[in-house]
């Protein structure tokens, strides 16, 4: 009972035929989930405040170097996703690779990034809905908009808006990318309004110094805003729903990361050229700057584009959580009955419903923002993890089909774990111990239960040993 006992691809092919997911997403769907979660709180919040107290307007080379270190993750998720088109990302990559408990432990910590994470996105999409209905001239009141903790009986709009795009997922992959195209596009056309409009402003002067921070300040933005593109493991999971992952994970993860990191430089160049840097310290600068160059309808512009962003960022999380939770369930490291199908939908609804109705409970009565910066700890320990284990497969497991090869792979992932490190240094302590604590929970779950229920411990190779080889 091996707990470094590792599956063959062909065994996870073989146990993903049995609960079989419904084939519908293409490489544009693909794109567009990725555009949907990465693009959200990042531009609309955190552009401003980065600006301001870290980078200046050298904010845009702190995109740069994100972007770059993004794209060395995604080069490498990309021949992951091809070679193991399995619900799980980083989870599944890692049981192939490294082991089941270290496996264990990356499903874990996702958690943390997805339900977490969707629970702090479903709060601040509250937020900007009560905006936006105070400015048409209704009041929400407080009791309903608010947690307990901060003076209310419940946050019922993060709950309702969970809730519904609960039952889109349940109802199926297909109708939820449909809704997920409807409000990308709505996000992207109020980016690229902001563009237009602000665009022309754009005073050369607001530019200098162009490093105010130095070099160190455009790392520590690069740092702040790495939060935008943890959803670029989320985009991995939807690979046993693609029509043909071999060609449309690569283009899908590597296309979106393309798109997000062009708009977030452009959007970032606009701000800090129409406005001086220091005074986008402000939690909405999109809305702020084109106050400032007298478009008074900026504040319903941006808010309609936020809570359009946030809608598609909540429900790619939610996605990924149910996906990574049903690809646990299967391997018996959670209970298996939570991995039926639905014979209509093609969903996993059970495990749907369950995260579904775990976000809102988080959302509507919880207190979040203390936990919610747990989720780049989680996030960057699953990307490290997964670099580990693309470099692992290659040594190990080097005549198994890639569709996809990785460039230069072993400079691109030792880059990318060197970053992801270098960003989980600067984390808060209180975040790296309660990222410990929660570990720990977790290797005892595992201990307890996953060790011994695990499906591959029921094979005849439980001892160690990873089933039909590849």
């Amino acid at each position: 009972m091996s707990i470094f006992r590792t599956k063959s691809i062909e065994l996870l092919k073989l146990e993903a035929s049995t609960h079989p997911l419904r084939k519908s997403l293409t490489a544009m769907d693909i794109i567009l989930l990725g555009i949907g979660v990465i693009i959200g709180t990042g531009i609309f919040v955190l552009t401003g405040v980065a600006a301001a107290k870290y980078a200046g307007p050298g904010l845009m080379l702190s995109f740069v170097l994100a972007g770059i270190t993004c794209a060395f993750v995604c080069l490498a998720y990309s021949e992951l996703a091809a070679m193991v088109p399995i619900a799980g990302s980083a989870y599944t990559y890692t049981y192939t690779s490294l082991g089941e408990f270290i496996a264990w432990l990356v499903g874990w910590n996702l958690i943390l990034e997805y339900s977490v994470g969707a629970s702090a996105v479903a709060g601040g999409w509250s937020a900007y809905m009560a905006g936006l209905l105070r400015s048409a001239g209704v009041e929400l009141p407080k009791a309903l908009t608010s947690v307990p903790a901060d003076g209310g009986l419940v946050n019922l709009p993060a709950v309702l808006i969970t809730l519904f795009l609960t039952c889109l997922l349940v109802r199926g992959v297909r109708e939820s990318a449909n809704v997920n195209r409807i409000l990308v596009a709505i996000k992207l056309g109020a980016i690229f309004i902001f563009i237009l409009l602000a665009g022309p402003q754009i005073n050369a002067a607001n530019w200098e110094p162009f490093l105010p921070f130095g070099w160190a300040g455009v790392s520590a933005g690069a740092a702040v805003i790495f939060f935008a593109y943890l959803g670029v493991d989320s985009i991995a999971t939807s690979a046993e729903e693609t029509r043909d992952p071999s060609r449309d994970m690569p283009i899908g993860i590597i296309g979106s990361l393309a798109v997000c990191t062009i708009l977030y430089i452009a959007v970032s160049a606009i701000m800090t050229g129409v406005v001086p840097y220091h005074q986008l310290n402000t939690a909405e600068p999109v809305t702020y700057v084109l106050r400032r160059i007298g478009y008074n309808f900026g504040s319903a512009l941006v808010g309609t584009g936020a809570v359009c962003g946030l809608s598609t960022v909540l429900l790619v999380m939610m996605y990924a959580q149910t996906r990574a939770f049903f690809a646990m369930s299967r391997d018996g490291l959670l209970p298996d009955r939570i991995c039926k199908v639905h014979a209509q939908y093609g969903t996993p609804h059970i495990i749907t419903v369950i995260v579904g109705l775990g976000v809102a409970f988080i959302s509507g009565f919880t207190p979040i923002h203390i936990v919610a910066e747990m989720c780049s700890a989680g996030t960057l320990f699953a990307f490290i993890i997964a670099m580990a284990g693309v470099m692992v497969l290659r040594k190990t497991k080097p005549d198994a089909v890639r569709p996809f090869r990785c460039p230069s792979l072993h400079f691109v992932a030792v880059a990318a774990m060197i970053f992801c490190l270098y960003i989980m240094y600067n984390l808060a302590l209180g975040t790296w111990l309660r990222f410990v604590v929660w570990t720990l929970i977790g290797t005892a779950v595992y201990f307890c239960y996953g060790r011994s229920h695990s499906a591959l411990n029921q094979l005849k190779g439980g001892d160690g040993q990873s089933g039909p080889p590849t």
